[in-house]
């Protein structure tokens, strides 16, 4: 580890001696002033040689005193040229227009796509949300979560779970970001829709493997959502009408050009329709989920800019005054942009997030639940040293408090009002990497992620035996720490351009997990509580290499990608037989810790041009895990081994107005845990259970439908003078949306219960199974 610092501090120093100038700036939408992510800036004069816009739209490029032709491209909109005279440093800022507009200032040319090659970025998937509008869903709610299951190496946790799976590993081994605050429960509707409303979304981007050293502290992946800045040149809303919820956005300048804000909401209202029941007990019932995503920025000075966003969500679900369940999220993200000269950028953040369930028994008197609650402070910096040289380097620290069990009860209820001990901790990073263009055709990220955790108090510690009975208690004050972590994460991707139209890359990267989840269901719900290593859990711990090769073909209308991994997990968490997770004090001690192994084969073959377009993406894998006092010690499959996983997107754009989508999945059953029989003892009938996970569900597979049909989206006039007919794009715009979720009806195992016929005697496995055709109407307009 030592001389990867030294190879480290060396490379970096080499741009110390550099003459060169530069020439910085920012890349925004000429439509709406929203900043524009990974647009590329290209000098003609000089192949290989440029850079990408960072994730506020800040590009730097370093160069000989000179004349050059830059080249400003992205995907979905017009490439712009521009020829400059290099004397000294330079600052451009550029709007770039979407490709239905004309550009008459600059000449505009068409690139070929080609990211895929020529990025050194492997097992990343990027997409925003105008990407998903046509692709068919359940209830017709466009979500970023389900879609994304439908790409290979990522593996949706089932019907009535919006959870995800990936390379193998555990729902919660993702960590998702939203403006940089973490979301710990992403699901409303107990799965059945994610807490993502794609009209506030900007970008999402979502790393299975070779994850770079800024993130951490997941053993998986890593889901990073952008939210929209706002419209910063004038008003503008969008919105929608569905089958079961409506949502509204609100984009406005605060000053035209230099801070707008966004203000987005989202509602269900199933319970309105209860208060037409004619059973009273029903009519006081609630049963809907809500979301506010607010965001505003202002830029103070040409090198100082200010954000401030939230989330806030709910889901409340009651039956009278009976029985209430409510669940939810609230983030909050404050940052300051800073750009100390033409090649230094800095972010510095402050970020809250908390999670929360509630459960009120009103007919017995109490009500009880869990919170996990997070403040966190960031330091990000991004170096543009030179032309081959991208250095970014940070440091991280975030106070966790987690309230496993909070217990509140009214005179005379049947149990004591005694919370769970409560857990503290603070988890700290720091980090360093460096993209270096060693030539034109062989390029290299890596990096390293110092990261730590520290337990404290105030609380009693407890230290366990093999059979998990407390042995010994020490007390610990307010701010005390008795246990700490450190790990060493080194990170690497390289990729080798092998010719204009394919490219080799690999990557491993280590990975340390400070926080578990912990559920006793197989699908995972709200009441599932999070617990921070101790003295007696340690971090979960993961390696992964990747090797891929990419490949295009016809001017880049197609793409192919092979990717293999195989990932080495260390200290996974598994449960004794009958644990108690919930409400427990002593939980730890009903825990076995283990190993686990992830590989498989990843396949992807896209058509993205023209009006037919879609994908066939293809997983072959396995995910096996090794327990002491499990299984018999033996290896058994994880519950998300899927050892097939196919999925087929289709979209066809029949003209300007009619489009079609399709979408086919296919899966292996996951595995599970059945009875292999049963027997008697003193007149009592019990299940007998062999190995771990030895059984599987049924196969999986369905067929969704979609069609949109869309407004008129020009309108024409004649010209006065030269009589020549006019197009010219309508500010108002809509579009109906019409699917089928399963269209062929597929009755797809939920859970399999086992029952005793009264008639035979005989034990019967019965299917549940949630939906059958499903059909929605949307209606969604904008301006």
């Amino acid at each position: 580890m030592k001389h990867i610092l030294t190879a480290l501090a060396i490379l970096l120093s080499i741009s110390l001696f550099s003459q060169k100038v530069s020439i910085s700036g920012s890349i925004k939408d000429k439509t709406n002033g929203e900043d524009l992510i990974g647009v590329n800036v290209l000098i003609k004069e000089l192949p290989g040689t440029g850079a990408a816009s960072n994730v506020y739209g800040f590009y730097s490029v370093s160069l000989e005193p000179g004349t050059y032709t830059l080249m400003y491209r992205f995907v979905g909109y017009q490439t712009i040229e521009e020829t400059i005279t290099l004397t000294q440093n330079v600052v451009k800022n550029i709007e770039l227009s979407p490709e239905s507009e004309i550009l008459e200032e600059f000449k505009v040319t068409a690139e070929k796509d080609d990211e895929n090659i020529k990025s050194n970025e492997i097992s990343t998937i990027k997409f925003n949300p105008k990407e998903i509008e046509t692709i068919p869903v359940l209830f017709g709610e466009k979500d970023v979560l389900k879609t994304v299951t439908l790409l290979p190496g990522v593996k949706s946790a089932g019907e009535g779970n919006s959870g995800f799976f990936v390379r193998g590993g555990g729902a919660d081994q993702n960590l998702i970001l939203l403006d940089e605050a973490p979301v710990y429960n992403a699901s409303h509707l107990l799965g059945f829709f994610s807490v993502f409303n794609s009209d506030a979304l900007k970008d999402i981007n979502l790393v299975k493997g070779g994850m770079p050293a800024q993130y951490g502290g997941r053993v998986s992946s890593v889901m990073d959502i952008k939210m929209k800045e706002g419209n910063s040149k004038g008003l503008s809303m969008t919105g929608g009408i569905g089958t079961i919820s409506s949502k509204l956005t609100i984009e406005a300048p605060i000053v035209k050009d230099k801070g707008s804000f966004l203000i987005s909401a989202r509602r269900t209202y199933a319970d309105i329709f209860l208060r037409f029941a004619p059973d009273t007990s029903i009519r006081d019932s609630r049963l809907y989920f809500y979301d506010l995503n607010l965001k505003a920025n202002y830029s103070i000075s040409e090198k100082d800019r200010i954000f401030v966003s939230g989330y806030f969500g709910r889901d409340n679900f009651s039956f009278g005054e009976s029985f209430g369940f409510d669940w939810g999220n609230a983030t909050g993200t404050v940052r300051w942009n800073h750009i100390y000269n033409s090649k230094l950028f800095s972010n510095t953040s402050v970020i809250f997030s908390d999670y929360k369930y509630r459960i009120n028994i009103g007919a017995a008197g109490f009500s009880f639940g869990s919170n996990i609650r997070d403040w966190n402070f960031k330091q990000d910096f991004q170096w543009f040293a030179n032309d081959k040289h991208n250095v970014k380097f940070g440091i991280n620290a975030i106070y966790h408090t987690f309230s496993p069990g909070e217990i509140e009860v009214e005179e005379g209820a049947p149990i004591s009002d005694d919370d769970v001990q409560q857990s503290f901790g603070i988890e700290g990073a720091a980090y360093i990497m460096d993209e270096f263009k060693v030539s034109s055709l062989f390029n290299i990220v890596y990096g390293i992620r110092y990261s730590n955790y520290g337990a404290m108090g105030p609380g009693d510690i407890y230290s366990y035996d093999e059979e998990g009975d407390v042995v010994d208690t020490t007390t610990y004050s307010s701010g005390q720490f008795y246990q700490w972590y450190h790990n060493l994460e080194p990170r690497i991707a390289m990729n080798y351009i092998v010719n204009d139209v394919s490219s080799i890359k690999a990557s491993y990267a280590r990975n340390n997990q400070y926080v578990h989840l912990l559920s006793n269901s197989t699908s995972g719900s709200p009441t599932d509580i999070w617990l921070p290593c101790s003295n007696n859990i340690q971090p979960q711990q993961s390696d992964q290499v990747t090797l891929g090769y990419f490949r295009n073909f016809k001017k880049n209308m197609f793409e192919l990608s092979v990717e293999g991994y195989y990932k080495w997990l260390d200290r996974l968490i598994d449960y004794r037989t009958g644990a108690q997770t919930n409400f427990n004090d002593f939980v730890e001690g009903d825990l076995l810790y283990g190993s686990g192994k992830a590989y498989g084969v990843e396949l992807l073959f896209r058509k993205k041009k023209g009006d037919f377009t879609g994908w066939i993406g293809y997983t072959l894998s396995r995910s096996l895990r090794q327990v002491d006092g499990v299984n018999n010690g033996n290896w058994y499959p994880a519950r998300q081994d899927r050892i097939h996983d196919i999925s087929v997107v289709t979209m066809y754009s029949f003209s300007e107005r009619v489009a079609a989508s399709a979408s086919w999945v296919y899966y292996t059953g996951d595995a599970i845990t059945f009875p292999s029989g049963k027997y008697e003892m003193n007149g009592v009938v019990y299940n007998y259970y062999t190995e771990r996970n030895g059984y599987r569900m049924p196969n999986y597979h369905r067929i969704d439908l979609g069609v949109t049909l869309y407004g008129k989206k020009f309108k024409t006039s004649i010209d006065p003078d030269t009589g020549n007919e006019i197009k010219k794009e309508k500010k108002f715009q809509s579009n109906w949306n019409f699917s089928v979720y399963n269209a062929y009806a597929r009755e797809n195992a939920y859970q399999i219960n086992f029952e005793e016929n009264a008639d035979t005697g005989q034990t019967e496995a019965v299917q549940l199974s949630l939906f059958k055709a499903i059909p929605s109407i949307t209606y969604s307009f904008n301006f």
